[in-house]
């Protein structure tokens, strides 16, 4: 496994990171719990050492169990990032809604206490806002409350959650100085953030960590027009209607472009590490064996100039949120 530095900070996390949404139990049907923890002990043996969680995956459940498992640790450094969602429970950030109804200062103190019950552990490394937007810049709710728990030792570092699809709207808070990191969606589809986001975070020394690099399963290559879901899982929404059979043309035209022979997850994680802007990148893994598999790519480096200028092609303008 490789390691990065996360921006401004001293923490030297590992390129593939853990996504946690998955194992929350509650918007992600399917696993089990022990199977959860097995993963993420497996995950943490092959170097693994950023965990990326939030107070919303399974109302505290991923925190839960991250907790345990980094508790378990000895000798190992572990990072645990998590998130504050928004008091509205509205995703992504509306804009026009006051920030008092969205992050207040006392409530993001609340989430951050709680966050730190759920995982058993002293100080939370990574603390980010779970939506955002530019009109919470001038807002002193979220500044106070940052500043206060990086100064109590209860956060070590603080970041926003980017608004689905919607990059450019992290470039006034990085400005700020006042965060060290943003959590973005990158992926084959979405490459937006190269524009100006990424530019700026590698101008003024902030984090990224790659959200969604396999389009929520998409670029996994195993999603058919056929394919179903538990209902209640957000993936039966995320593709619904005529969505798969777009998912199936596009994955289809990028498979035929590649080439032969073409491990798909692995490109699409890859493409994401080759931008030296990202720290590191956090697939979902609910199995030792998508563990084994994500942990193994950070060896192989980035792609070759010739395979990232036909992912260039394959962009795709689209916004399955909403």
């Amino acid at each position: 496994m490789k390691y990065r530095k996360l921006g401004r900070t001293n923490f030297e996390v590992s390129e593939i990171g853990y996504g946690a949404w998955g194992i929350g139990g509650k918007q992600w049907l399917g696993g089990q719990d022990d199977e959860s923890l097995a993963a993420l002990r497996r995950a943490i043996e092959l170097g693994v050492n950023l965990i990326d969680s939030a107070l919303a995956y399974g109302d505290g459940h991923s925190e839960k169990l991250v907790g345990q498992v980094v508790r378990e640790q000895r000798g190992r450094r572990i990072y645990v990032a998590t998130k504050v969602p928004p008091k509205n429970l509205i995703w992504p950030a509306q804009r026009g809604t006051p920030i008092g109804e969205v992050f207040p200062y006392d409530y993001i103190m609340r989430c951050a206490e709680e966050s730190l019950r759920n995982l058993g552990l002293p100080a939370i490394d990574l603390l980010q806002l779970h939506v955002w937007t530019p009109e919470f810049l001038k807002a002193d709710d979220w500044r106070r409350a940052f500043d206060e728990l990086k100064r109590s030792g209860k956060v070590r570092a603080v970041g926003v959650s980017l608004n689905d699809h919607d990059p450019d709207s992290g470039l006034g808070v990085i400005d700020t100085e006042l965060i060290d990191s943003v959590q973005v969606i990158y992926n084959i589809f979405d490459q937006t953030p190269e524009r100006n986001l990424f530019p700026l975070c590698q101008k003024q020394n902030i984090g990224v960590l790659a959200r969604v690099p396999l389009d929520e399963g998409a670029l996994t290559g195993n999603v058919r027009e056929d394919t179903t879901f538990p209902p209640g899982d957000f993936r039966e929404f995320y593709f619904r209607g005529g969505r798969k059979k777009q998912v199936v043309e596009h994955v289809n035209a990028l498979r035929k472009d590649l080439g032969d022979g073409v491990n798909l997850p692995e490109t699409a994680l890859r493409f994401c590490l080759s931008h030296p802007a990202v720290s590191t990148v956090i697939p979902g893994m609910r199995t030792q064996r998508h563990a084994e598999a994500n942990a193994a790519l950070s060896d192989q480096g980035p792609l070759p100039q010739e395979t990232l200028a036909v992912l260039k092609r394959h962009a795709w303008d689209r916004n399955f949120y909403s």
